[in-house]
């Protein structure tokens, strides 16, 4: 048997040996979830295995977590810089909704469950670090691999930047993750080369004037028609002014203003969201918004002031790391597990690690052949469990695929 045969091969048995331990630490965090930048029981929990497995744990930015995994003769790598890096990296914060999955490990917490996947995630990530620390063990890991334990995924702009700032990335090539994704069969994951994600920002247009009677419209600014005008026509605009292959979508989501048939509020308020796939246009949105909205109000005689807050980027996977990952995938999943996922408009803060250096980001299988197809950021929803292991398996081969990929080896930064 080849090498590489012998790796996944024996991928597949570490993977086998770990199943049960992975379900259930995957419940027991499913359990006890918590909210972004609180995750101290889960990020203690992945820590004590981690250690337990010998690795060294290093604790960063509040609740976030890494520990490497080398190959051996790691010295004798390092002093001659022929070592490459990958990272994986895990998510591990909850969302503030009240489960209603009814399952017998459901949420312990009121009001806070793991209903976007991060509890897998986690389990996925750690199973494939438990992997290859026995191949590191054995002798037979030749590559050297991070992996990454983040908090705050669903706050914006995301625990990422905190992780980044703590030099997480120092003298990693490449970066890996996955997301799972219920309109997928556990066994199959889902990849695309470019933007699977969209960058993801925060709106609040506040419109004021004196305020008046409704009688008398012609003595006031009146914020009301004013509000009317920045929600139906600066989107249209937004989508004249941008490239509309970047996927830009401005969407409102509350509108508030006065409470009386008869009267001009002084105040109003608009909030919505501007979502981009293309970091280009995202980049060049902001200022156009101010533009636009400027104009928009001008004629109407009130005062406008608009706040953005800047969310997430794409993420932009690149081509050389997707056609590694769907490699690793036919690999060790079979010939038919690669599916060409959908763009999504949803935000991801994955994106930023992919402004500073190469990755990709997979969807991971989540749904029962056969069985419902769930949504994610919902309270029922429940996955298959065996998308776990499959999960592990698939970042495991990853990894060690990374090596004979011939990734190319970039200078750590300090």
């Amino acid at each position: 048997m080849s090498k590489p045969a012998a790796l996944t091969s024996r991928i597949n048995a570490l993977a086998a040996e770990l199943d049960a331990e992975l379900r259930a630490l995957r419940r027991d965090i499913h359990a006890h979830p918590e909210l972004a930048r609180t995750e101290h029981r889960t990020s203690e929990l992945v820590a004590a295995r981690l250690e337990e497995a010998g690795l060294t744990v290093h604790r960063v930015a509040g609740t976030g977590l890494y520990c490497d995994i080398d190959p051996a003769g790691i010295q004798d790598v390092l002093q001659s810089r022929r070592l490459r890096r990958v990272a994986l990296r895990a998510d591990m914060d909850a969302l503030p909704l009240q489960e209603t999955s009814g399952l017998d490990y459901a949420s312990t917490v009121k009001g806070v469950t793991h209903a976007c996947g991060h509890d897998a995630h986690t389990a996925v990530v750690l199973g494939a670090g438990l992997i290859l620390a026995s191949l590191a063990a054995e002798g037979t890991l030749d590559i050297g691999v991070r992996l990454i334990f983040q908090p705050a995924e669903e706050l914006q702009p995301g625990g990422a930047l905190d992780l980044i700032e703590a030099g997480v990335l120092a003298g990693v090539d490449q970066i890996y993750a996955i997301h799972c994704d219920p309109k997928f069969d556990a066994g199959q994951v889902g990849t695309r080369i470019g933007p699977i994600t969209s960058a993801s920002d925060t709106i609040t247009v506040t419109l004021s004037s004196t305020g008046g009677h409704t009688s008398r419209p012609h003595l006031t600014g009146d914020v009301v028609y004013a509000l009317g005008m920045v929600a139906t026509v600066t989107p249209a605009l937004l989508g004249r002014r941008l490239d509309p292959r970047s996927g830009v979508n401005l969407t409102w989501g509350s509108v508030r203003a006065g409470s009386a048939a008869n009267a001009i509020p002084s105040v109003g308020v608009l909030t919505g969201t501007l979502r981009c796939l293309d970091v280009r246009a995202w980049d060049r949105a902001e200022d156009l918004l101010r533009e636009l909205i400027d104009q928009v109000v001008a004629p109407t005689g009130v005062d406008v002031d608009l706040q953005i807050q800047r969310g997430v980027p794409p993420v932009d996977n690149d081509e050389r790391c997707v056609r590694h990952m769907d490699d690793a995938a036919e690999t060790i999943l079979g010939p038919d597990s690669v599916l060409l996922t959908e763009q999504s408009l949803g935000g991801e803060d994955f994106g930023w690690y992919l402004t500073r250096i190469p990755g990709s980001m997979a969807r991971l299988g989540t749904r029962t052949p056969g069985g419902r197809t769930f949504d994610l950021h919902q309270a029922d929803l429940v996955i298959d469990e065996s998308a776990i292991g499959v999960g592990a398996r698939f970042l495991a081969q990853v990894a060690v695929q990374a090596e004979s990929q011939g990734i190319d080896r970039r200078t750590p930064t300090a």
